[in-house]
């Protein structure tokens, strides 16, 4: 074991008294959070117009500040975007991520010098949170390869300007800058498929240890090399590689597939980073859920997903929440985001501590019927069917076909690439089906009562979602393929992919 592994388990000693706290103490850490936020930002343009000085409770605050979303916010970012100061929050933000909007095209999400801080200290502990449970620290003595977008920033009414895992990686710590990787001309490589192979060629004979990154862009980069190793497993080109990182999608659909790339099963750290914040992350390799971080400078609120569209829904402290339901998430934050609905769904799995998981996206969901379908659902149903059969699932996404051809009834439309696909795929889809049915009760009534068939499979050629994410502009870094949707735009951009 090398120094900085033996300095890392001292570190990670301390860090464990601070991940402790936010176990042990998380309602009481929210409680002050949200009195420290509203303090620092009455006086800014969004303090005074919601009159801060005067709320002196929770109940108080949801009377003076709705729940928006981006759109509906956007008066005030723009005023922060044409580098307007004391808007949101005090001064100007130091930086200005840049994300994928709906209606609103390209979105700036600010981030302040109290925020900033906090991205970094929530991976730093993440790793170190690891290193104290398990024992485990030889990774940091190796190499560290982080799958990113381009650290180039731009420049936005005075204020630097890009995507976060860009501006993250101005900010890696200078003991850990010797060891990470790819180089920063490689990183700014924009073209995801150059920066890919740029990547693989800069890395295959490093001593890699960790790697980090979205799932399926992580397998691309595991896919490619091993085409130019000969076709070895990843555990034969990095021996020493032994944790993986990753965050923004559920992993599950993607473990067998990359378990079988590297040649065993690895161990993992999910990680909940949003442009908002870094919100959770994974502090147990033996319990389900990610750590709520309660003392981020950030104060949660949660409002019952079946609620969510209502004209005044139900808001909750983290006092208040319940196990095993879906919340949609809202974030106050020292960035200054205020009432701010993220868009993701989150699930209690824990209370003591306070343990989540991501469930879906508010806006991404089926209901053309009635059935309200989340993501979590349909990853289940597809998953657990996929593992009991043995058939490998490389990606999916799910639609309604509400206008079924002749007299068929209509149905939900699955798109999925396998990676070894079913012998029948009629019977497997049936049995998904079958598994829906049991996780949503409104589609198995649907389909009980002869409103809806049962859901259609199509099967999708190789690399589909990879040559479609690249038709759309939007291949490698952050994105990622909705798993469902409302409506059939992804659907029938698919349809030439069909086998």
């Amino acid at each position: 074991m090398g120094l900085k592994a033996i300095l890392s388990k001292i570190f990670a000693a301390f860090v464990n008294r601070d991940v402790n706290k936010i176990r042990k103490n998380a309602v009481k850490l929210q409680q002050k959070t949200f009195r420290v936020l509203l303090a620092q930002a009455k006086n800014t343009s969004f303090g005074t117009d919601h009159k801060f000085a005067d709320i002196k409770t929770y109940e108080d605050f949801k009377k003076q500040v709705p729940i928006r979303d981006y759109e509906q916010l956007s008066p005030y970012i723009k005023r922060v975007v044409e580098g307007e100061a004391d808007v949101m929050w005090p001064g100007k933000p130091t930086y200005l991520t840049k994300t994928s909007g709906t209606t609103s095209g390209v979105k700036y999400i600010p981030i302040s010098k109290e925020s900033m801080p906090e991205h970094i200290k929530a991976a730093r502990n993440a790793l170190l949170n690891y290193i104290h449970e398990t024992g485990k620290a030889d990774f940091v003595d190796g190499k560290m390869i982080f799958l990113q977008g381009s650290p180039i920033l731009s420049e936005k009414g005075g204020i630097q300007t890009g995507r976060l895992s860009g501006i993250v990686a101005h900010h890696v710590p200078a003991y850990l800058q010797k060891n990470r990787m790819p180089s920063y001309e490689v990183n700014c490589i924009e073209d995801w498929e150059e920066k890919v192979d740029a990547i693989v060629k800069e890395t295959r004979n490093e001593d890699m240890r960790l790697i980090s990154g979205i799932p399926p862009w992580c397998q691309m980069y595991f896919d490619r090399l091993s085409a130019v190793s000969g076709g070895k497993k990843i555990k034969d080109i990095f021996p020493n590689f032994k944790l993986y990182v990753y965050g923004g999608v559920n992993f599950e659909p993607y473990r067998s597939r990359m378990e079988e790339s590297i040649g065993f099963g690895i161990d993992t750290i999910e990680t909940y980073p949003a442009s908002e914040g870094f919100i959770a992350f994974q502090d147990s390799q033996q319990e389900k859920g990610l750590l709520l971080l309660a003392d981020s400078g950030m104060f949660y609120e949660f409002v019952p997903t079946d609620e969510y569209f209502n004209e005044t829904p139900t808001r909750l402290s983290l006092a208040e929440v319940e196990l095993d339901k879906n919340y949609a998430l809202i974030m106050n934050t020292n960035a200054g985001l205020w009432g701010y609905s993220i868009g993701d769904t989150v699930k209690f799995v824990s209370k003591n501590p306070y343990k989540i998981v991501v469930s879906g996206r508010i806006k991404h969901y089926i209901s053309a019927f009635g059935e309200h379908v989340i993501g979590e659902e349909v990853e289940h149903a597809l998953m657990t069917v996929a593992k009991q059969e043995g058939i490998d699932i490389v990606e999916f996404t799910v639609a309604p076909q509400v206008t079924a051809e002749g007299e068929q009834l209509p149905y939900h439309e699955w798109f999925i690439e396998f990676g070894v696909a079913p012998r029948d795929i009629t019977a497997f889809a049936l049995k998904v089906d079958k598994a829906l049915q049991a996780k949503n009760i409104y589609y198995f009534d649907l389909i009980d009562g002869n409103i809806l068939q049962p859901l259609i499979i199509r099967n999708l050629k190789k690399d589909t979602f990879i040559n479609y994410m690249r038709s759309q502009g939007k291949l490698g870094g952050q994105n990622k393929v909705p798993r469902l949707a409302n409506d059939r735009k992804i659907a029938d951009g698919l349809k030439e992919y069909i086998h």
